[in-house]
């Protein structure tokens, strides 16, 4: 069996698509797969599976050297088992830039600049969206809106709109308000611990010498995890010593709906990172940054060491 799933931090567009290509394998392909997450699945993409009525992926808590697997969504090793190269990899789906995975034989890859994997798995598909049984078309419609914050996101592109917009029409659904649905069901962040939020979106990159967490929370009340800024702030502190290897975390509040992200500045080198990076003065323990709602397009891309 191939086990296919995406990066440990799952979101709507990881977890979908590892259901999309596991789906499209089985029925299109006659080859045996079965989709997983690699970690706790946060409030939209619980909602988005419960919409559509397709059950929550197992966990899968290791994999064994040898194991025939599909990676989407990531390509980065430290976003996966640490043993992951020496997996079987068949196949890698994603819309990341390359980061540096080795694997122990030749491998397919498929990378495209779309805004979602479930775009790129779509276009792998070579399906037409009317042949979609309509779990399926919910599924993917819902990764695209999750990843461009209903188009919102300036990694938007034509192909993820026109798709978007097939769908919405198909299934016959008015696609701004089933976003803002899903958008609602993201921003119930209630029962998430200090450390949960960190972790609910979160990815680890090197910068410079040094490597860096970078945390995003997606909302559309941001004055709620505002709030918790001195929890969060030593929860962040907690997760640099447990962890080990992350000399320090950026945590991004994303305002969906005014477009912008909240920086918290708690110390001296995150301040200098951000000064440096978005050419911004900053004179408190938060920053707001305009425009800013995409980690792939508008963080990583930007980020320099003081």
């Amino acid at each position: 069996m191939i086990k296919v799933f995406g990066h440990i931090s799952p979101d709507t567009d990881c977890t979908g698509s590892a259901i999309l290509w596991a789906w499209y394998l089985n029925t299109h392909r006659s080859e045996k797969a079965e989709a997983f997450v690699l970690g706790t699945l946060n409030k939209e993409t619980q909602f988005v599976l419960k919409r559509w009525n397709i059950p929550e992926p197992s966990l899968l808590e290791k994999i064994e050297p040898g194991e025939s697997v599909v990676i989407v969504d990531t390509n980065n090793p430290q976003e996966l088992f640490p043993n992951i190269s020496e997996a079987n990899i068949l196949h890698i789906i994603d819309h990341h830039k390359l980061s540096g995975l080795v694997t122990k034989a030749p491998v397919e890859m498929t990378l495209k600049t779309f805004a979602s994997t479930a775009s790129v798995i779509f276009e792998v598909m070579n399906l037409k969206t009317e042949e979609l049984p309509v779990h399926v078309a919910g599924l993917l419609l819902s990764c695209i809106l999750s990843d461009t914050l209903a188009f919102r996101s300036p990694t938007t592109t034509p192909h993820d709109k026109d798709i978007a917009e097939k769908l919405g029409k198909i299934l016959d659904l008015d696609i701004n308000e089933y976003a803002n649905e899903m958008f609602a069901a993201k921003s119930d962040m209630s029962d998430f611990s200090d450390e949960g939020l960190i972790h609910i979106d979160s990815k680890k990159t090197e910068l410079g010498n040094k490597n860096i967490r970078i945390s995003v929370v997606e909302t559309t009340d941001p004055a709620s995890i505002l709030a918790r800024k001195d929890g969060i702030v030593n929860a962040i502190k907690n997760i640099i010593t447990e962890e080990g290897d992350v000399d320090d975390v950026l945590f991004f509040v994303v305002d969906i709906f005014k477009e912008e992200a909240t920086i918290f500045t708690y110390n001296d080198f995150i301040k200098g990172i951000i000064e440096k990076s978005f050419s911004v003065t900053v004179v408190s323990d938060t920053q707001v940054l305009p425009g800013i709602v995409s980690r792939k397009k508008q963080i990583l891309p930007a980020l320099q060491l003081p």
